[in-house]
Protein backbone atom coordinates (compact mmCIF):
# COMPACT_ATOMS: atom_id res chain seq x y z
CA UNK A 1 0.00 0.00 0.00
CA UNK A 2 1.11 3.55 -0.76
CA UNK A 3 0.38 6.69 1.26
CA UNK A 4 -0.16 10.07 -0.37
CA UNK A 5 0.66 13.01 1.91
CA UNK A 6 0.29 16.63 0.73
CA UNK A 7 3.08 18.65 2.38
CA UNK A 8 3.21 21.77 0.21
CA UNK A 9 1.42 24.25 2.47
CA UNK A 10 3.19 27.25 3.98
CA UNK A 11 1.81 26.69 7.48
CA UNK A 12 0.88 30.34 8.00
CA UNK A 13 -0.80 29.67 11.36
CA UNK A 14 2.51 28.42 12.74
CA UNK A 15 4.59 31.41 11.73
CA UNK A 16 7.28 32.47 12.55
CA UNK A 17 8.45 28.83 12.89
CA UNK A 18 7.37 27.91 9.36
CA UNK A 19 9.32 30.72 7.73
CA UNK A 20 12.33 28.39 7.79
CA UNK A 21 10.82 25.01 8.71
CA UNK A 22 8.11 23.11 6.80
CA UNK A 23 4.97 22.65 8.87
CA UNK A 24 5.30 18.82 8.92
CA UNK A 25 8.72 19.15 10.56
CA UNK A 26 7.55 21.33 13.45
CA UNK A 27 8.20 19.29 16.57
CA UNK A 28 5.77 18.06 19.20
CA UNK A 29 6.58 15.78 22.14
CA UNK A 30 10.21 15.67 21.05
CA UNK A 31 9.71 14.63 17.40
CA UNK A 32 8.53 16.15 14.11
CA UNK A 33 4.83 15.82 13.40
CA UNK A 34 5.73 13.95 10.21
CA UNK A 35 7.70 11.34 12.17
CA UNK A 36 4.69 10.56 14.36
CA UNK A 37 2.60 10.04 11.21
CA UNK A 38 5.16 7.95 9.37
CA UNK A 39 5.70 5.59 12.26
CA UNK A 40 1.93 5.00 12.41
CA UNK A 41 1.83 4.25 8.68
CA UNK A 42 4.88 2.01 8.70
CA UNK A 43 3.42 0.08 11.61
CA UNK A 44 0.29 -0.50 9.53
CA UNK A 45 2.33 -1.85 6.63
CA UNK A 46 2.55 1.06 4.21
CA UNK A 47 5.66 0.47 2.11
CA UNK A 48 5.86 3.50 -0.17
CA UNK A 49 5.17 7.23 0.16
CA UNK A 50 4.15 9.92 -2.30
CA UNK A 51 4.91 13.39 -0.93
CA UNK A 52 3.34 16.45 -2.55
CA UNK A 53 5.87 19.14 -1.67
CA UNK A 54 6.28 22.85 -2.21
CA UNK A 55 7.28 25.24 0.57
CA UNK A 56 10.84 24.42 1.73
CA UNK A 57 10.70 21.04 0.03
CA UNK A 58 14.49 20.70 0.15
CA UNK A 59 14.29 20.62 3.95
CA UNK A 60 11.79 17.74 3.85
CA UNK A 61 13.93 15.83 1.34
CA UNK A 62 17.00 16.26 3.54
CA UNK A 63 15.13 15.17 6.67
CA UNK A 64 13.77 12.03 4.98
CA UNK A 65 17.18 11.07 3.62
CA UNK A 66 18.62 11.28 7.14
CA UNK A 67 15.76 9.91 9.24
CA UNK A 68 14.19 7.34 6.87
CA UNK A 69 16.94 6.47 4.38
CA UNK A 70 15.44 3.09 3.40
CA UNK A 71 11.86 4.27 2.85
CA UNK A 72 10.87 4.66 -0.83
CA UNK A 73 9.53 8.18 -1.32
CA UNK A 74 8.32 9.85 -4.52
CA UNK A 75 8.40 13.65 -4.49
CA UNK A 76 6.07 15.74 -6.63
CA UNK A 77 6.20 19.54 -6.52
CA UNK A 78 2.93 21.45 -6.28
CA UNK A 79 3.90 24.72 -7.94
CA UNK A 80 0.42 26.23 -7.64
CA UNK A 81 -1.42 25.98 -4.34
CA UNK A 82 -4.86 25.23 -5.80
CA UNK A 83 -6.28 23.03 -3.08
CA UNK A 84 -6.39 19.44 -1.89
CA UNK A 85 -7.79 18.03 -5.15
CA UNK A 86 -4.99 19.65 -7.13
CA UNK A 87 -2.41 18.31 -4.69
CA UNK A 88 -3.62 14.69 -4.80
CA UNK A 89 -3.94 14.83 -8.61
CA UNK A 90 -0.15 15.18 -8.78
CA UNK A 91 0.21 11.72 -7.19
CA UNK A 92 -1.63 10.01 -10.05
CA UNK A 93 1.51 8.74 -11.88
CA UNK A 94 2.36 6.70 -8.76
CA UNK A 95 -1.20 5.68 -7.82
CA UNK A 96 -1.39 2.23 -9.39
CA UNK A 97 -3.15 0.51 -6.51
CA UNK A 98 -4.81 1.06 -3.17
CA UNK A 99 -3.97 4.30 -1.40
CA UNK A 100 -4.04 5.94 1.99
CA UNK A 101 -4.40 9.73 1.80
CA UNK A 102 -3.76 11.91 4.84
CA UNK A 103 -2.62 15.39 5.78
CA UNK A 104 0.35 16.36 7.90
CA UNK A 105 -1.23 18.98 10.17
CA UNK A 106 -3.12 16.52 12.39
CA UNK A 107 -2.26 13.43 14.37
CA UNK A 108 -4.79 10.70 14.89
CA UNK A 109 -5.33 7.52 16.84
CA UNK A 110 -7.35 5.21 14.65
CA UNK A 111 -7.91 1.59 13.85
CA UNK A 112 -6.80 1.31 10.24
CA UNK A 113 -7.84 -2.33 9.92
CA UNK A 114 -11.06 -1.52 7.99
CA UNK A 115 -8.77 -0.85 5.03
CA UNK A 116 -7.48 -4.42 5.27
CA UNK A 117 -10.82 -6.13 5.84
CA UNK A 118 -12.95 -4.13 3.41
CA UNK A 119 -15.50 -6.30 1.60
CA UNK A 120 -15.67 -6.00 -2.20
CA UNK A 121 -18.73 -3.74 -2.41
CA UNK A 122 -16.88 -0.82 -0.78
CA UNK A 123 -14.68 1.55 -2.80
CA UNK A 124 -13.19 3.62 0.02
CA UNK A 125 -13.14 4.40 3.75
CA UNK A 126 -13.35 7.86 5.31
CA UNK A 127 -12.40 8.10 8.98
CA UNK A 128 -14.50 10.46 11.06
CA UNK A 129 -14.74 11.85 14.57
CA UNK A 130 -18.06 12.55 16.25
CA UNK A 131 -18.10 16.18 17.42
CA UNK A 132 -20.52 18.52 19.16
CA UNK A 133 -19.40 21.69 17.34
CA UNK A 134 -20.36 20.31 13.92
CA UNK A 135 -20.61 23.80 12.39
CA UNK A 136 -16.80 24.12 12.42
CA UNK A 137 -16.17 21.14 10.14
CA UNK A 138 -17.00 19.36 6.97
CA UNK A 139 -19.32 16.58 8.11
CA UNK A 140 -20.21 13.24 6.54
CA UNK A 141 -23.88 12.44 6.06
CA UNK A 142 -24.51 8.69 5.98
CA UNK A 143 -27.32 6.34 5.09
CA UNK A 144 -28.74 3.55 7.29
CA UNK A 145 -25.89 1.24 6.30
CA UNK A 146 -23.19 3.72 7.32
CA UNK A 147 -22.29 4.58 3.73
CA UNK A 148 -21.55 8.19 2.87
CA UNK A 149 -24.28 10.00 0.96
CA UNK A 150 -22.78 13.51 0.97
CA UNK A 151 -20.29 15.86 2.61
CA UNK A 152 -21.54 19.18 3.95
CA UNK A 153 -19.05 21.95 4.76
CA UNK A 154 -19.72 23.76 8.05
CA UNK A 155 -23.47 23.10 8.17
CA UNK A 156 -25.79 25.51 9.96
CA UNK A 157 -28.04 22.64 11.02
CA UNK A 158 -26.91 19.36 12.65
CA UNK A 159 -27.25 17.22 9.53
CA UNK A 160 -24.39 15.13 10.90
CA UNK A 161 -21.85 15.20 13.74
CA UNK A 162 -19.29 13.03 11.92
CA UNK A 163 -16.41 15.39 11.20
CA UNK A 164 -14.15 14.61 8.25
CA UNK A 165 -10.63 14.39 9.73
CA UNK A 166 -8.67 14.07 6.48
CA UNK A 167 -7.76 10.37 6.58
CA UNK A 168 -8.89 8.22 3.65
CA UNK A 169 -8.39 4.75 2.20
CA UNK A 170 -9.07 4.45 -1.52
CA UNK A 171 -9.48 1.06 -3.16
CA UNK A 172 -10.86 2.40 -6.47
CA UNK A 173 -8.13 4.91 -7.25
CA UNK A 174 -9.15 5.09 -10.93
CA UNK A 175 -12.59 6.43 -10.00
CA UNK A 176 -11.01 8.82 -7.50
CA UNK A 177 -8.81 10.41 -10.15
CA UNK A 178 -11.74 10.53 -12.55
CA UNK A 179 -13.54 12.48 -9.86
CA UNK A 180 -10.54 14.75 -9.31
CA UNK A 181 -10.41 15.50 -13.05
CA UNK A 182 -14.10 16.42 -12.90
CA UNK A 183 -13.47 18.73 -9.95
CA UNK A 184 -10.50 20.43 -11.61
CA UNK A 185 -12.63 21.07 -14.71
CA UNK A 186 -15.34 22.72 -12.59
CA UNK A 187 -15.42 26.16 -10.90
CA UNK A 188 -13.38 26.42 -7.69
CA UNK A 189 -14.92 26.46 -4.25
CA UNK A 190 -15.62 29.60 -2.25
CA UNK A 191 -11.96 29.91 -1.20
CA UNK A 192 -10.70 29.69 -4.79
CA UNK A 193 -9.47 26.13 -4.32
CA UNK A 194 -10.43 22.66 -5.55
CA UNK A 195 -11.53 20.28 -2.80
CA UNK A 196 -10.72 16.58 -2.63
CA UNK A 197 -14.02 15.98 -0.86
CA UNK A 198 -15.84 16.99 -4.06
CA UNK A 199 -14.11 14.06 -5.79
CA UNK A 200 -15.51 11.73 -3.12
CA UNK A 201 -18.96 13.13 -3.82
CA UNK A 202 -18.39 12.41 -7.52
CA UNK A 203 -17.58 8.80 -6.63
CA UNK A 204 -20.73 8.41 -4.55
CA UNK A 205 -22.90 10.02 -7.22
CA UNK A 206 -21.66 7.36 -9.65
CA UNK A 207 -22.53 4.47 -7.44
CA UNK A 208 -19.40 4.00 -5.35
CA UNK A 209 -19.95 2.99 -1.75
CA UNK A 210 -17.75 4.80 0.74
CA UNK A 211 -17.75 3.51 4.29
CA UNK A 212 -17.17 5.66 7.38
CA UNK A 213 -15.01 4.49 10.28
CA UNK A 214 -14.39 6.16 13.67
CA UNK A 215 -11.13 7.48 15.10
CA UNK A 216 -10.36 7.38 18.81
CA UNK A 217 -8.78 10.83 18.81
CA UNK A 218 -7.75 13.57 16.42
CA UNK A 219 -5.33 16.37 17.25
CA UNK A 220 -4.53 19.62 15.48
CA UNK A 221 -0.85 20.44 14.90
CA UNK A 222 -1.43 23.42 12.61
CA UNK A 223 -1.48 26.23 15.17
CA UNK A 224 0.45 27.08 18.36
CA UNK A 225 -2.58 26.28 20.51
CA UNK A 226 -3.22 23.04 18.66
CA UNK A 227 0.43 22.02 18.86
CA UNK A 228 0.50 22.53 22.63
CA UNK A 229 -2.74 20.59 23.04
CA UNK A 230 -1.27 17.73 21.00
CA UNK A 231 1.91 17.90 23.06
CA UNK A 232 -0.12 17.40 26.24
CA UNK A 233 -2.02 14.48 24.72
CA UNK A 234 1.17 12.71 23.63
CA UNK A 235 2.89 13.29 26.97
CA UNK A 236 -0.10 11.98 28.89
CA UNK A 237 -0.23 9.03 26.51
CA UNK A 238 3.26 7.81 27.34
CA UNK A 239 5.78 10.16 25.74
CA UNK A 240 6.62 11.86 29.04
CA UNK A 241 10.03 10.96 30.45
CA UNK A 242 13.21 12.42 31.90
CA UNK A 243 16.42 11.46 30.11
CA UNK A 244 19.12 9.91 32.30
CA UNK A 245 21.59 12.42 30.86
CA UNK A 246 19.48 15.43 31.94
CA UNK A 247 20.80 17.41 34.89
CA UNK A 248 18.06 18.83 37.09
CA UNK A 249 19.04 20.85 40.15
CA UNK A 250 16.53 22.22 42.66
CA UNK A 251 13.68 21.73 40.17
CA UNK A 252 10.06 20.81 40.71
CA UNK A 253 8.27 18.76 38.06
CA UNK A 254 4.50 18.78 37.53
CA UNK A 255 3.62 15.93 35.16
CA UNK A 256 3.39 15.42 32.28
CA UNK A 257 6.89 16.58 31.37
CA UNK A 258 9.35 15.43 28.71
CA UNK A 259 12.99 16.29 29.43
CA UNK A 260 15.37 15.36 26.64
CA UNK A 261 19.01 14.35 26.53
CA UNK A 262 21.63 16.70 27.99
CA UNK A 263 19.05 19.19 29.25
CA UNK A 264 20.21 21.37 32.13
CA UNK A 265 17.59 22.88 34.45
CA UNK A 266 18.31 24.76 37.66
CA UNK A 267 16.00 26.31 40.23
CA UNK A 268 12.93 25.95 38.03
CA UNK A 269 9.33 24.73 38.13
CA UNK A 270 8.56 22.65 35.06
CA UNK A 271 5.09 21.55 33.99
CA UNK A 272 2.49 20.56 33.46
CA UNK A 273 2.70 19.93 29.71
CA UNK A 274 6.32 20.94 29.14
CA UNK A 275 8.75 19.50 26.61
CA UNK A 276 12.44 20.41 26.81
CA UNK A 277 14.38 19.21 23.77
CA UNK A 278 17.96 17.97 23.71
CA UNK A 279 20.51 20.38 25.17
CA UNK A 280 18.04 23.01 26.31
CA UNK A 281 18.97 25.05 29.39
CA UNK A 282 16.42 26.47 31.83
CA UNK A 283 17.46 28.58 34.84
CA UNK A 284 15.32 30.22 37.54
CA UNK A 285 12.15 29.89 35.48
CA UNK A 286 8.62 28.61 35.66
CA UNK A 287 7.26 26.88 32.55
CA UNK A 288 3.81 25.46 31.86
CA UNK A 289 2.18 24.41 28.56
CA UNK A 290 5.44 25.16 26.78
CA UNK A 291 7.73 23.52 24.23
CA UNK A 292 11.40 24.52 24.34
CA UNK A 293 13.49 23.53 21.33
CA UNK A 294 16.91 21.90 21.21
CA UNK A 295 19.73 24.04 22.55
CA UNK A 296 17.43 26.90 23.56
CA UNK A 297 18.10 28.93 26.71
CA UNK A 298 15.43 30.21 29.05
CA UNK A 299 16.39 32.25 32.10
CA UNK A 300 14.46 34.19 34.70
CA UNK A 301 11.23 33.63 32.74
CA UNK A 302 7.62 32.78 33.56
CA UNK A 303 6.17 31.21 30.42
CA UNK A 304 2.75 29.71 29.81
CA UNK A 305 1.37 28.59 26.44
CA UNK A 306 4.67 29.23 24.67
CA UNK A 307 6.77 27.89 21.81
CA UNK A 308 10.53 28.52 21.99
CA UNK A 309 12.46 27.48 18.89
CA UNK A 310 15.75 25.61 18.75
CA UNK A 311 18.73 27.70 19.77
CA UNK A 312 16.55 30.62 20.83
CA UNK A 313 17.20 32.72 23.94
CA UNK A 314 14.42 33.97 26.21
CA UNK A 315 15.38 35.95 29.32
CA UNK A 316 13.36 37.78 31.92
CA UNK A 317 10.05 37.42 30.08
CA UNK A 318 6.68 36.76 31.72
CA UNK A 319 3.65 35.58 29.77
CA UNK A 320 3.31 33.89 26.38
CA UNK A 321 5.94 33.92 23.64
CA UNK A 322 6.12 32.40 20.19
CA UNK A 323 9.82 32.55 19.28
CA UNK A 324 11.39 30.96 16.20
CA UNK A 325 14.79 29.26 16.02
CA UNK A 326 17.87 31.28 17.00
CA UNK A 327 15.87 34.33 18.01
CA UNK A 328 16.48 36.43 21.15
CA UNK A 329 13.74 37.84 23.37
CA UNK A 330 15.16 39.59 26.39
CA UNK A 331 13.55 41.89 28.93
CA UNK A 332 15.53 45.00 29.80
CA UNK A 333 18.09 44.21 32.47
CA UNK A 334 17.62 40.44 32.28
CA UNK A 335 20.84 38.52 32.93
CA UNK A 336 19.73 35.01 33.84
CA UNK A 337 20.47 31.88 31.82
CA UNK A 338 23.49 33.21 29.96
Amino acid sequence: MKAVIPLAGKGTRLRPHTHHLPKPLVRVAGRPVLAHLLDELLGFGVTEMVFIVGHLDEVIRRYMAEAYPDLPVHYVVQAVQDGTAGAVKLAEPFADGELLILFADTLFEADLSPARALSPEWSAVIWTKEVEDYWKYGVIVTGPDGAMTRIVEKPEQPVSRLANIGLYYIRDSALLFEGIDHVLASPTGASGEYYLTDAFQYMVDRGARIRTAPVDSWHDCGSPEGLLGTNRHLLEGGAASVSPSARLSECSLSEPVLVGEDVVAEGSILGPNVTLERGARVVDSRLADTIVGAGARVGGARLDGSLVGAGAVVRGVEGRVNVSDHSVVEATGADEGR
